[in-house]
């Protein structure tokens, strides 16, 4: 199959191998890059936490970049929101990591189990945005004392504006994999901009969530993971 993947890099590679090791064609478009906030997530640290929460893996690479500074936190408990993100965390050397079902309100029932007793200092969570609010509103929900700092902004790349019937001129794509809501709407926009339509250009469109579906154009065949991680995503493939 030729599959188009519209995930920032260096994640857009990583899923190329994937998709090259199932055989299929992959074919990059990254519509956003990541801006890493270090100071902001630098001072973070400094102040007082009982635990850091991650909801994407891109938040590793900003916890990355700093370095040795990062080394005092690494035997902090660190709750992620699935399974790539905890594999990220963990090659950055964590070693007190718990490991969600891969949603916001999933994460939030663990954080709030392990924190029952009361006795913790307040939880960092280390955001992205934009975001969702769902990890927030489920700890507000369950009473768990938080704060958000944004640690990396994702901004959307410029595309020419022939790039959708460029790649075009091999024929349509099999499917587009489509990972974030904001990458959904920026895709639905340059077809609008291209005068194509979603089914013209790709005969599916698969989303890791039915929030990303919903922004698609009404003629993309949209399909949604049973749940929101690349594992499930490709295996809709």
């Amino acid at each position: 199959m030729r599959v188009l993947v519209t995930r920032p890099r260096p994640a857009a590679t990583a899923t190329a191998l994937k998709l090259e090791a199932m055989g299929h064609e992959a074919i990059l478009l990254p519509l956003m890059q990541a801006e890493h906030l270090v100071a902001a997530v630098e001072t973070a640290l400094k102040q007082s936490h009982g635990a850091i929460a991650l909801t994407s893996a891109e938040a590793t690479r900003a916890l990355a970049a700093l370095g040795r500074a990062l080394e005092p936190h690494l035997a902090t408990p660190l709750f992620c929101v699935g399974q790539a993100t905890g594999r990220a965390a963990a090659e950055l050397g964590f070693t007190d990591i718990h490991v969600g079902p891969g949603t916001g309100e999933g994460l939030a029932e663990t954080i709030a189990a392990a924190f029952a007793g009361g006795t913790r200092e307040p939880l960092l969570y280390l955001a992205g945005s934009p975001r969702s609010d769902g990890l927030e509103r489920a700890l507000r929900q369950r009473g768990v004392d938080y704060s958000t700092v944004e640690c990396y902004r994702m901004a959307p790349i410029a595309c020419r504006p022939d790039e959708l019937s460029s790649l075009l001129r091999a024929g349509r794509f099999d499917a587009v994999l489509l990972y974030s809501r904001q990458t959904a709407r920026q895709f639905a926009a340059l077809l609008s901009q291209s005068r194509l339509s979603a089914a013209a250009f790709a005969r599916r469109y698969l989303c890791l969530s039915a929030a990303i579906a919903e922004v698609l154009p009404a003629d993309a065949a949209a399909e949604v993971a049973i749940m929101p991680d690349e594992q499930h995503l490709l295996k809709l493939l």
